[in-house]
């Protein structure tokens, strides 16, 4: 196979390249042969390179005919794999540093990938899928932070896999609104998936299935060294952002003050009477005993209450599991990254009140309800009962795995993108307008199809009763 030639060739030309060095020991200039030269004839770095040389370069070769910040995120993204083979070759004559070491050895990379990140942030561009599916791909390459079975991350070759998927959401509105528009947009998205799915992933899977090998007697990473603070010095600044390779879930809900049901069920069980901290309420303080309480409202108070601003009231942001059953996301405003990783198909997810947010379920569950939400989109691995859409306006929603039925009541503006597995399920609308599903094509290359559901219908009496079909309009 062509492929395999080309490996061969490379690979004889670095031994070719090595035996020369070797013969005496030292390179023309003078110096010894070094590290690096030993390492890029290790297999898995020649790998790695037709990696960036095969799936990265058609990438870059698509970003090249859209330009401007397509190309820029993209050469990002070129960055961040270049930064991931030194490390590659780095780890092969390091031993294995703690994890205060592991995050100061992978800060090179985590840096390009903030700076992808700063991409997609402030006033959004007519590019912004383009950003945010670049650079949420990016996550994927925290493979490498991976250390065992107890780091708080999935297999190599899993995480991949499931980074890929918040990129993907994103992705998949590229292929949407450029589909009759520009065949370049499309093509790059299509490119940036083979770079992970299957190139990254089928690399891990050969290579570092288990994750890095670490030298054994190789030289110790070492963490930077933190000094304590002197008497006089001003205060540090506010911790930067979690790192990317933190193993610790910035929305998890058991480092925060319980509130809700779970607040109330602790007061119950803490023993208190029921009757403690209420205050008495004397004669003095009825309303009726009350000289400045009276039943007469005044031409001067009514227009006071009527003119006055009514407020809404929102409550505080949630991300937490109630009772072990009911995952609860409400008033996520602005969250992109919301992520519910620890679920089972005996609990129930419960979104409400969010607003210009993603939220992505990566197990099973029982029952999804999104609920009065307004620009919101959610990516679910399946479901076992329904998924549900109530009261929302320009929501988008994503299902990877099966979903029995999905409704969606009383919503404008939704999008709903099918697998292949859901196909077989029922979707149930009412007072609805504005469905659009999206389902794969055929072939893995082929265009996602686009469907209109139906929002009016005819109604006619026909033999004893109405008879309703769907109305379908053309344009003239």
């Amino acid at each position: 196979m062509p492929m395999e030639e080309k490996l061969i060739q490379r690979l004889e030309s670095a031994v070719t390249r090595l035996e020369a060095l070797s013969s005496t020991g030292f390179c023309s200039g003078g110096s010894a042969v070094t590290g690096d030269d030993v390492a890029v004839l290790d297999p898995s770095i020649i790998a790695f390179d037709d990696l960036r040389s095969q799936f990265l370069g058609k990438v870059l070769s698509s970003a090249d005919k859209i330009g401007g910040q397509v190309l820029e995120i993209t050469k990002i993204v070129e960055e961040a794999f270049s930064a991931q083979r030194e490390l590659l070759i780095k780890i092969k004559e390091t031993k294995k540093p703690d994890n205060s070491g592991l995050a100061e050895f992978l800060k090179p990379l985590n840096d390009v990938i903030v700076k992808a990140t700063k991409m997609t942030e402030g006033r959004r561009s007519g590019f912004f899928n383009h950003l945010k599916s670049a650079a949420d791909s990016l996550s994927a390459l925290a493979w490498i932070a991976y250390t065992g079975k107890d780091c708080g991350m999935s297999m190599p070759i899993a995480y991949v896999e499931e980074s890929w998927q918040m990129a993907e959401f994103y992705s998949n509105k590229i292929l949407v609104e450029f589909k009759s528009k520009d065949p370049n947009h499309v093509e790059w998205a299509k490119a940036l998936k083979e770079l992970y799915l299957p190139g990254l992933r089928d690399y891990v899977k050969s290579h570092y299935p288990l994750g890095p090998v670490w030298s054994a007697t190789g030289k110790t990473a070492v963490s930077a060294p933190s000094k304590a603070p002197s008497p006089s010095a001003p205060a540090p600044p506010a911790p930067p952002p979690a790192s990317l390779f933190s193993s610790e879930s910035p929305q998890a809900s058991s480092s925060r003050p319980k509130q809700g049901m779970s607040a109330v069920f602790d007061e119950i069980n803490s023993g208190k009477p029921v009757t403690y901290g209420l205050r008495k309420v004397t004669d003095d303080m009825k309303t009726k005993n009350r000289a400045d309480r009276s039943g007469i409202v005044n031409a001067g108070e009514k227009e006071a209450r009527v003119s006055s601003p009514s407020v809404s009231k929102t409550g505080p942001p949630k991300l937490e599991l109630q009772m072990g059953r009911k995952w609860v996301v409400e008033n996520q405003v602005g969250g992109k990254n919301l992520v519910i990783d620890d679920c089972d198909t005996k609990q129930s997810v419960y979104v409400y009140g969010c607003k210009g947010s993603v939220l992505q379920i990566k197990g099973k569950v029982n029952n999804i309800t999104i609920d009065k939400c307004t620009k919101m989109g959610v990516v679910f691995a399946g479901v076992v009962a329904a998924c549900e859409v109530v009261n929302c306006n320009g929501v988008e929603v994503q299902c990877q795995g099966s979903a029995p039925t999905i409704s969606v009541d009383n919503t404008n503006g939704c999008q709903l993108y099918l697998s292949k597995d859901s196909l077989n399920g029922s979707i149930t609308t009412a007072k609805s307008s504005e469905i659009n599903v999206l389902v794969p094509g055929a072939g893995p290359d082929d265009d996602w199809g686009e469907h209109a559901l139906p929002q009016q219908y005819a109604h006619e009496y026909k033999d004893g009763h109405f008879v309703t079909t769907p109305v379908s309009h053309s344009g003239a």
